[in-house]
């Protein structure tokens, strides 16, 4: 059944999928996926080609957008656009503390969420294409995450599709976990840095506010447990357009006055409980690093071990001295499921998962060497979350890729500036074609 409704210059109609949990088993258990149809208001009854958006994440839903901003405005020139909330997320069989105890104990429900990686999401794109395109070849967008499993699709069902486009999500075809987070911190850092240049009072609020959660235990309104870790990992935004300005807003009034003295205010604690908590999107943060799990090798805590050959990130050490506290990014730590709530009941869960030592490779070099679907990607010059050398390498190895390399934009930069680089990247695809 679908269901269709009207915002400013759009039709909406909200569409419903049941695939296999495991394609490997099609007479086995089934989920439920849900995508959103967009099409513009004026191109209701025009045959017009598929672009299928896939987001970034792992385990975000599509965005929930209002009329036709940004790269949607763009595509909607041209074509019919679904929004795909992937396995797991948003409408899409969601996974999170409060469902996948119906799965049981952690074993069963670690073992269900191996299921939930690109592989098995560009399976479920392939389930669904001619229900939704009548056998016909879509354009494939994804961005970050979404990258990654555009790459997959490459790998595994490339007839799929006529068109693939790439943003600031072009994977390393065989970087252990290890290698993607050594590669990590000294990009974060030079982030870091490069905030504290534009804000140079931010470097001693920074320090003051590490100070604070030191020697105080502060629980945030929703239960989340604010340690200096946490506060560190609030730097995820600073790859992102905006991001620097974020951070530096959250922390010029991070004190308030009180007759017991000065402390963290409301406002602070709010907009950090916000941005730090994990429950609308919890499985991001129990199979990020599987989605770098292709082989025997555990992922075993990946970010949290490597962290430790950074000495410089360590908030003690920097706050004995005198050198400035340095923010994390975008990684996933064991103590993140002591301190968020939305977390918390599934440590076991994530403990097994990064034990896990049979995942399985989600990219086929020998078929990307030979691919023959026109593909394009936007590389973002020093991207804080996907390693820029990495890209650029499997880049070289994909028959025919062209790539668009920018410091123009940060990661988001089909968020911030989505018409002119949609633009630019199907006309470097049209050219490929």
């Amino acid at each position: 059944m679908t269901h269709s409704y009207r915002q400013p210059g759009v039709v909406l109609t909200d569409r419903r999928f049941t695939v296999p949990l495991d394609h490997d088993r099609p007479g086995g258990e089934t989920i439920e996926l849900y995508a959103r149809e967009v099409v513009a208001s004026d191109k209701t009854h025009q045959d017009l080609p598929w672009l299928l958006y896939l987001q970034g994440g792992p385990g975000f839903g599509a965005d929930r957008s209002v009329g036709r901003p940004g790269w949607l405005g763009r595509a909607l020139k041209e074509y019919r656009v679904l929004l795909l909330d992937q396995r797991g997320t948003g409408h899409s069989t969601p996974a999170n503390r409060q469902t996948l105890p119906l799965r049981g104990g952690p074993a069963e429900q670690a073992g269900y969420l191996t299921h939930f990686r690109a592989d098995a999401i560009v399976r479920d794109c392939e389930a669904i294409r001619a229900e939704v395109t009548g056998g016909a070849p879509w354009t494939v967008l994804g961005q970050s995450f979404g990258g990654f499993c555009v790459t997959s699709y490459l790998s595994v069902a490339p007839e799929g599709l006529s068109t693939a486009v790439i943003t600031g999500g072009l994977p390393s075809l065989d970087a252990h976990a290890d290698d993607v987070y050594r590669a990590a911190f000294p990009r974060i850092e030079r982030k870091v840095t490069a905030h504290y240049a534009r804000y140079p009072l931010d470097a001693e609020r920074a320090r003051r506010i590490a100070d604070h959660l030191l020697h105080h235990d502060v629980v945030l309104p929703s239960g989340y447990r604010l340690t200096v870790e946490a506060f560190q990992s609030l730097g995820i935004v600073l790859g992102t357009g905006d991001g620097t300005h974020r951070l530096h807003y959250l922390l010029e009034n991070a004190f308030v006055r009180t007759p017991q003295g000065s402390t963290l205010s409301d406002a602070f604690l709010e907009q950090a409980q916000a941005m730090l908590s994990y429950a609308r999107h919890p499985l991001y943060a129990l199979i990020h690093e599987s989605i770098y799990g292709q082989d025997a090798r555990p992922t075993d805590w990946s970010a949290e071990r490597v962290r430790a050959e950074f000495p410089q990130f360590d908030a003690a050490k920097a706050l004995a001295g005198d050198e400035p506290l340095l923010f994390t990014g975008e990684s996933i730590h064991p103590w993140m499921f002591e301190c968020d709530p939305a977390l918390r009941p599934l440590r076991e869960t994530a403990d097994l998962l990064a034990a896990r030592t049979d995942w399985t490779p989600l990219y086929d070099p020998a078929r990307l060497a030979a691919n023959e679907v026109p593909v394009v990607a936007a590389v973002y010059h020093d991207d804080m979350y996907v390693d820029t050398a990495h890209s650029l390498r499997t880049a070289r190895t994909i028959r025919g890729l062209r790539t668009w390399i920018t410091d123009e934009f940060e990661h988001d930069g089909i968020r911030t500036g989505g018409p002119r680089v949609l633009d630019r990247l199907l006309a470097l695809a049209r050219d490929e074609a």
